[in-house]
């Protein structure tokens, strides 16, 4: 599981000092679109005009991807997707790293709280923020960025997850950026959109407006 896009993403998001994700439902959006992404990458869903299309019936296997994929089956939009049941994306990436122990797991301290969630080997985003740093900071043909690691970095300059992306790298490095974004074209020129949008999106969501 912790190969998968949504998986990671998560991970990448991670904040031991919040007790989970940086920010949640900024991290349940970023987790929807890598399921997109992950799941358009192995040709499971394309495009016609604004929808989202679904090729095949069988399952991926995973309940995370699989789940997702049910929700594309209806025709929507990519954005709307990304909006679509993103809390139960987000639980069901955290349960299953719960119970394999890559997550420990805490109650609310209050009535109203989340609870809290710490990463039991550190090292593990450490090593996957360094390995998208390296696609960030690396002087080589974007191209050659593995999609995965083109995908997450286009995902946490979006989300502004700045353990990831500082706000200087976001100046320094925009064409870099710009161009691991355009990668996502490869999958699907909408999800490319989708993704470019994600900072709206993101405003729209905290303030009420979208799916659960």
């Amino acid at each position: 599981m912790t190969d998968d896009l949504p998986c990671l993403m998560y991970l990448l998001a991670h904040d031991d000092s919040a007790e989970g994700p940086y920010d949640r439902s900024r991290t349940e959006l970023l987790v929807r679109a890598a399921a997109l992404a992950d799941l358009a990458s192995r040709g499971r869903l394309g495009e016609s005009g604004d929808t989202v299309t679904v090729a095949g019936t069988e399952p991926v296997g995973d309940p995370v991807l699989d789940g997702v994929l049910h929700d594309a089956a209806d025709g929507h939009s990519w954005k709307h997707l990304i909006r679509r049941h993103r809390r139960r994306t987000l639980t069901e990436v955290e349960d299953p790293l719960a119970e394999a122990g890559l997550l420990t797991v805490k109650a609310p301290r209050t009535r109203f709280g989340t609870r809290r969630l710490t990463v039991t080997d550190p090292a593990v985003p450490a090593a996957l923020r360094a390995r998208v740093s390296m696609a960030l900071h690396g002087d080589g043909p974007v191209r050659e960025i593995p999609v995965a690691d083109a995908v997450l970095l286009a995902l946490a300059a979006a989300g502004a997850v700045r353990t990831v992306v500082s706000r200087q790298d976001q100046k320094t490095f925009r064409a870099r950026i710009d161009a691991c974004t355009r990668r996502l074209t490869d999958l699907a020129p909408g999800l490319e959109k989708a993704v470019r949008a994600l900072p709206t999106t993101m405003i729209a969501a905290q303030g009420g407006m979208g799916g659960s």
